[in-house]
């Protein structure tokens, strides 16, 4: 694809990277089947070729409109035109440019402005966010039936392992809503490492990973957010830390892009890319305790497994789980379509509630095919997503295995 950049952007570091994706694109349309808003919509505007397209416009000075800004919001960013791809356009990072630009030029109204600063203001603040959230739960009944579905009962988590010395030790990303929404994963985590001799060393200052700043058009603020986390790790990682174990897929694949997204920054490049190269999933560390790993006692042993987008697509990690939870004795069904988002997408289900049902809907049925007594997955936002509607229980898989 040719490309005449406008002056303002030509010259930049996101600007030369914009135009080497811009570059890669053939429009050849390999993505459009893949793309969950194309398949529901049939809009060329809402699928990525669609999108880069419009996404070029803009950079290359032409003034983004409402329109333009509506049809970057309807992007779930799920990156599956980028498993399909067959030119390697990283539509994800373009994607973020965009936004971020469109942001900056395009003024919110009403309400639209002010949901956003909300989920801002609060999804990142663990204490605020729980807070609300246990008084939304005592004030259930009075709540707007469409926020009232989204307040999820209290579940009662594990206790955290005693304190232990072993010679092996990793950090551990506890997430901003992941504690209040789901409190069992994190020390389910913990005790699962403590079992294969692994210490957890928390980092209570470090919460959100700034993804939620990053795809709500906040660049700046999502940097600040990583420059604070890698301030809060650093020591532990000087002292021997092997890893950052992320246990929210969406989460891990936002901190493994901490060193592209800080490249450019003279003090944190260096060390934003070592915490990236550190940052791990917890199958990749899991999947090489296989023989020491069982179901737990109390899980069913029929599952199928909602792939998260963030993982199969971001961080290439498509069958890992499935494959490890199978070896390790459980029965794994089918699921039709699993490349297709669940419309969770972080802020996605709140801010485009329309299309985020649509799409779970379909990804139900799709999970319900060979008759699953659990739905298990690797993302909060996907769990609670999916956990509103289901007739059936959905659980991070963490809490369906246990050290043998």
């Amino acid at each position: 694809m040719q490309t005449h950049l406008a002056d303002f952007i030509k010259e930049t570091a996101a600007g030369q990277e914009a135009d080497d994706i811009l570059r890669k694109c053939t429009h050849c349309g390999f993505c459009l089947a893949n793309c969950p808003t194309y398949r529901l919509l049939g809009d060329e505007l809402d699928s990525p070729r669609g999108r880069i397209y419009q996404i070029k416009q803009v950079l290359e000075g032409e003034t983004p409109t409402e329109s333009i800004q509506l049809h970057l919001d309807r992007c779930l960013t799920c990156r599956a035109c980028e498993t399909t791809c067959p030119s390697g356009v990283e539509y994800g990072r373009l994607a973020d440019l965009g936004r971020e630009i469109v942001e900056e030029q395009v003024p919110r109204r009403g309400l639209q402005r002010w949901m956003r600063v909300g989920l801002r203001s609060v999804l990142p603040r663990p204490r605020l966010f729980g807070a609300l959230l246990a008084a939304g739960r005592m004030a259930r009944p009075l709540v707007p039936s469409p926020l009232r579905k989204k307040i999820r009962p209290r579940r009662p988590a594990p206790a955290w392992p005693a304190t232990a010395t072993h010679d092996r030790f990793v950090l551990m990303l506890e997430g901003c809503v992941q504690p209040a929404l789901e409190p069992p994963i994190n020390p389910q985590t913990a005790r699962l490492m403590d079992g294969l001799g692994i210490g957890v060393k928390r980092t209570t200052q470090v919460s959100c990973c700034g993804a939620i700043h990053q795809h709500l058009g906040a660049g700046e603020a999502a940097k600040d957010r990583i420059r604070s986390n890698i301030d809060a790790w650093w020591p532990h990682i000087e002292a021997g830390a092997e890893a950052i174990v992320v246990n929210a897929s969406g989460c891990g694949a936002q901190v493994k892009d901490y060193g592209h997204l800080l490249a450019d920054d003279p003090v944190y490049a260096e060390r934003a890319a070592r915490v990236a190269a550190l940052a791990i999933d917890p199958i990749e560390l899991l999947e090489r305790h296989a023989h020491q790993l069982a179901p737990a006692d109390d899980a069913p042993r029929r599952v199928a497994f909602q792939t998260p987008c963030t993982l199969q697509h971001a961080q290439r990690l498509n069958g890992r789980v499935d494959a490890l939870m199978a070896r390790i004795g459980f029965d794994m069904t089918p699921v039709p379509d699993a490349q297709i988002c669940c419309g969770s997408a972080g802020t996605y289900s709140v801010l485009q509630p329309k299309m985020a049902d649509q799409l779970r809907t379909q990804k139900l049925d799709n999970l319900n095919t060979g008759s699953p007594e659990v739905i298990a997955t690797a993302n909060i936002g996907c769990l609670a997503h999916l956990d509103e509607t289901s007739e059936i229980p959905v659980r991070h898989w963490l809490e369906l295995i246990r050290v043998a």
